[in-house]
């Protein structure tokens, strides 16, 4: 195989073509396991192609230009069918988690424009606005039949959405020379090999996903999608990672709290398969880490890398990243007692601490922009010489300190964004939806930190008599379960500051105040 198709900071090149080697190298290699079924690089390939074809013949990518392709989505192996079809046809992958409210997929479809969506969940139930429609993978593929990429490395790859400042879902655009070169990045820094299996844990809405299993398809590796990852029960998702052997997890930091909880609590084991355990999304406790670090040979974690990274949808997945615990860890990389630093920059990227403190991103995996908002993609992605020229970084909003030894540490945001749950909440999005209630005059969200994570917690002035979880509903009926708020507080009225801005101290202090009967503010 050519060195052009596995080299991690290489541009040329296309992620499809990596599967197609991956497909022509180990044809015979389960490439998924659903619930124990297997399904070979082979058969994967042959798939692929056919979708592909059915994609085309729809016109989806036929003309050379990409276009977007809504996938109506849920946990299966037909979705990694799907999304490297889409990608061989030169168009560009959409996905809509068939699991989210209707409003939200609404939503979610409004601002990426689309009209139609394919579905790709069984039983599939799409917006009642939206027409489905479906490919039929019944074309006669051949043993020759390996995908080959379709598109220019300019064109759009996926669409993903983010949550927006201006309550309305927040559309990234990410190229294909992005996505190929953050895939590439990410197979180097998991070490990834035939032999590894990785579990699919994240939301098909969020990019996670595609880092679960994007690098293994092209690795030779096996993606392994099992119902007892979501079962919600800490016992039984330990045994499914006995039980089919996985070797490398990809955990929300929230989960890998809970999983350390009950590892230390019910002196339970991690099986001898797992060699790598990659967390991120939100702060790392500390008190997590050190019980992690504590934990004895027994329950079978010293052996295991913990690997902390960092990144946003807007840079392709993983920009930073650095060793916690296991073989190979640097000697004093993290006091037990402080928060884990977020890394260092992969080699495809370059970072910048600016004055104020902001994290700047730039390199070749930079999302080319949001989707029909030219200001907001002029504003994120700003040209500036930070001492190599003029180059387009991204504004993180996250707020660092870089030590000694090159690590970048976090010290917050320069806005109110939180993540919850792995999954990046701008308050206002929130915000919107409570204030479109009748019986709301006016609220404010914001993040907090509650029993070791990261929650939501609104504060409201009603306008008419209406309870905490009637508002809770009204929310779950239009977002997703990471945006509705683990709390909801009332308060008299919203404090402003002399700019008029919410004064969002003062909610917490009013808040306090009705709570131990002292005056509201």
């Amino acid at each position: 195989m050519s060195d052009n198709v596995f080299h991690a900071t290489d541009t040329t090149g296309d992620i499809v073509g990596d599967f197609g080697v991956a497909a022509l190298t180990w044809p015979q290699l389960p490439a998924i396991l659903h619930n124990g079924t297997a399904m070979t690089y082979q058969e994967l390939a042959q798939r692929v192609s056919s979708t592909a074809a059915g994609y085309r013949a729809r016109g989806y990518g036929a003309d050379g230009r990409a276009q977007l392709v809504g996938a109506l989505v849920s946990p299966a192996p037909a979705v990694v069918e799907h999304l490297l079809a889409i990608l061989q046809a030169g168009a560009a992958y959409c996905p809509i988690d068939a699991a989210l409210p209707e409003a939200r997929k609404q939503a979610l479809a409004a601002a990426l424009g689309l009209d139609c969506l394919f579905a790709v969940a069984p039983n599939p139930r799409g917006p009642a606005n939206l027409r489905l429609d479906s490919i039929d993978n019944d074309t006669e593929a051949t043993q020759t039949d390996v995908p080959r990429p379709a598109g220019r490395p300019d064109d759009p790859a996926y669409v993903l959405c983010t949550s927006g400042s201006t309550g309305m879902p927040k559309p990234v655009v990410i190229s294909r020379r992005a996505l190929t070169v953050g895939v590439r990045a990410l197979r180097d820094l998991f070490g990834l090999t035939p032999g590894d299996r990785v579990l699919q844990f994240a939301s098909l809405s969020w990019d996670t996903c595609l880092e679960e299993m994007l690098p293994a398809l092209t690795a030779g590796a096996t993606v392994v999608f099992d119902d007892a990852a979501r079962a919600g029960s800490m016992p039984r998702f330990v045994r499914m990672l006995a039980e089919r052997e996985l070797t490398v997890l990809d955990l929300p930091t929230a989960f890998w709290h809970e999983l350390v909880l009950y590892l230390d609590e019910e002196r339970a084991a991690l099986p001898d398969s797992v060699r790598i355990v990659v967390i991120g999304g939100e702060r790392v406790d500390p008190t997590r880490l050190r019980q992690w670090r504590n934990l004895d040979a027994v329950r079978n974690v010293g052996h295991v890398v913990l690997l902390n990274t960092y990144g946003c949808t807007e840079t392709t997945m993983v920009t930073h990243s650095v060793q916690l615990s296991g073989p190979g860890t640097e000697r004093d990389v993290v006091a037990d007692e402080v928060a884990a630093p977020l890394g260092r920059p992969l080699p495809h990227v370059r970072d910048h601490v600016t004055d104020e403190g902001e994290l700047l991103v730039s390199g070749p995996s930079l999302a080319t922009g949001y989707l029909g908002l030219p200001e907001a993609s002029a504003a994120g992605f700003p040209i500036a010489d930070h001492g190599d020229g003029p180059t387009r970084w991204f504004h993180t909003g996250d707020l660092v300190a870089r030590d000694e030894n090159g690590l970048v540490h976090p010290l917050g945001r320069a806005d109110e964004q939180v993540k919850v749950l792995g999954v990046r909440v701008h308050p206002a999005e929130v915000e919107a939806h409570l204030n479109s209630h009748p019986a709301v005059a006016g609220a404010v969200v914001v993040g907090e930190r509650l029993l070791g994570r990261t929650s939501l917690t609104a504060y409201v002035a009603p306008a008419s008599t209406i309870s905490p979880a009637e508002l809770k509903s009204h929310l779950r009926e239009r977002l997703p379960s990471q945006f509705v708020p683990s709390q909801v507080k009332f308060v008299e009225a919203l404090a402003y500051t002399p700019t008029g801005k919410v004064d969002r101290m003062a909610m917490r202090r009013a808040s306090a105040d009705q709570e131990t009967g002292g005056p509201a503010r």
